[in-house]
């Protein structure tokens, strides 16, 4: 069940109905509402899976108790390796086992010993793994580092907590501070949460529908067939994947965010205009500004974060970017992809200037942006974008030959959609998208922030006109993320 389907709707309104209607007195009966839903929220693709989430929920459960009720650190260490060991490891079993064993494998190959036979495993991602397994480790990091003064003793409030629907498969990665204590608390329905909410869910389909649904057949034709095109075309396709990727995954979080709010629950803001970033740590401020925030409170910081010498720090910053390529997906692409951003990051660490950004937006105080801000923002945006050619790539081999490509072959031809669409369209659509972004770029949870009904009335009708205009049922509309 993905967000952009008539499926998803038709349960989101039953599952809204029974939560405001008849179970609203008992916030027992609320939570027990919301596991249930979840499960069948999850089940929709592979109910299987559902298998690990419980597992996952009583590991973490009952270490959270352990941890909390052990006198000595040590023992307390100890529960608390439990749970890392434990998630690291379902993790590591599905995502990665692969992975190991084929580049065990390619080593000795590399070294002229041939091995026939392989220990490989036919088996399918399970959707949402590397957020699940992160939400319920925070909660026993938390407990450990006693940024949670004491686990909950109930039960279905923390299968609630782990397993909540709108954020399970694809984040924000909540903490127990934030979401656990939400659902543990009661909850009053409030008309202007929800319309906010609706508001964003609108704005997130949006993002999905018409722009990154609609670039994707580009962006496929562009990376598949590579060898073809000269550097106009690469650098075209990699610029509309930068896109592509922001409309999605941030598409998916603003309808996350707006499907909590009409539950009456507020989850963590997870892109904050990132395409707007004056520097790469500024970038990573406000690009899935979850798992940021996580790697840095229970990694970075644990290593000694910047309170160590610069050498020491330099080296956290490379392990943080090492590991988050790693978290994406079980490819060298993806640890390319994050040592780049580490390579990019450090020289702005060295010269200080890497909390400059982080209380401020470009324009701050006017209405366009200085000439040095804009120059900021393209050399920002040209580096995030040079590095997903790994991210995108389907092979380190694929990746390297799309630089070369892009360095070798000059030439300029016009680009031709595949579906034979006016390619005119879409440059106009993200421009505007980009102009519209900008005026909106202080609140990320207000894109329909106009004074005057009618403009309001104006923007909410071209926006779902666009929508139905873009929509294409041929189109796979699985959100980027899922794979991850």
């Amino acid at each position: 069940m993905v967000f952009n389907s008539l499926d998803f709707f038709i349960f989101l309104a039953i599952v809204f109905i029974l939560y405001w209607f008849l179970f609203k007195k008992s916030v027992k009966l609320q939570n027990i509402l919301l596991l249930i839903s979840s499960y069948i929220f999850y089940g929709w693709w592979d109910w299987r899976f559902l298998s690990l989430i419980l597992l996952s929920t009583i590991v973490d459960y009952f270490v959270g108790i352990m941890i909390h009720s052990s006198e000595s650190q040590s023992k307390r260490k100890r529960w608390l390796w439990v749970s890392v060991i434990f998630n690291v490891g379902l993790l590591g079993f599905f995502k990665y086992f692969n992975f190991f064993v084929d580049s065990w494998i390619d080593m000795f190959t590399m070294f002229g010993y041939e091995i026939k036979s392989t220990w490989t495993l036919q088996v399918i991602l399970p959707v949402g793994i590397s957020f699940y397994t992160f939400q319920t480790m925070s909660y026993s990091f938390d407990l450990y580092y006693k940024k949670l003064k004491e686990p909950t003793k109930d039960f279905l409030s923390f299968a609630a907590f782990v397993s909540f629907f709108p954020q399970l498969v694809a984040g924000p990665i909540e903490r127990a501070s934030n979401l656990l204590s939400q659902i543990t608390n009661k909850r009053s329905f409030s008309y202007e949460q929800s319309v906010s909410g609706i508001k964003l869910i609108l704005w997130g389909l949006f993002k999905k529908v018409v722009i990154a649904d609609s670039l994707a057949p580009i962006v496929d034709d562009i990376f598949a067939n590579y060898s073809t095109y000269p550097a106009s075309t690469l650098i075209l396709g990699v610029t509309m994947f930068s896109f592509q990727v922001y409309g999605d995954f941030s598409g998916y979080s603003d309808i996350a965010i707006g499907t909590a709010k009409l539950f009456g629950i507020e989850l963590m803001s997870n892109f904050k205009f990132p395409n707007f970033s004056r520097n790469v740590a500024e970038y990573w401020q406000r690009w899935h500004v979850s798992l940021s925030t996580w790697f840095r409170h229970y990694v970075y910081i644990p290593l000694g974060g910047s309170r160590v010498s610069k050498l020491k720090s330099v080296r956290n910053i490379i392990i943080i970017f090492l590991v988050s390529g790693f978290w994406h997906g079980a490819n060298w692409t993806f640890i390319f992809w994050g040592a780049f951003h580490a390579l990019a990051f450090i020289p702005v660490f060295l010269m200080g200037r890497n909390t400059i950004y982080k209380n401020s937006v470009v324009g701050e105080n006017s209405i366009f942006p200085s000439l040095i801000e804009i120059g900021q923002v393209l050399l920002t945006f040209s580096i995030v974008t040079f590095s997903r050619i790994f991210f995108r790539s389907e092979s380190i081999t694929d990746a390297f030959n799309f630089i070369k490509r892009i360095t070798s072959n000059f030439s300029y031809e016009i680009y031709n959609h595949p579906m034979g669409y006016r390619m005119i369209d879409y440059y106009i659509l993200i421009g505007v998208f980009i102009l519209y972004e900008y005026r909106i770029r202080k609140d990320e949870r207000a894109p329909f922030k106009f004074k005057s009904k009618i403009i309001r009335f104006i923007v909410y009708t071209i926006v779902i006109l666009l929508m139905l205009l873009f929509f294409d049922s041929n189109i796979d509309r699985s959100f980027i993320y899922f794979q991850f």
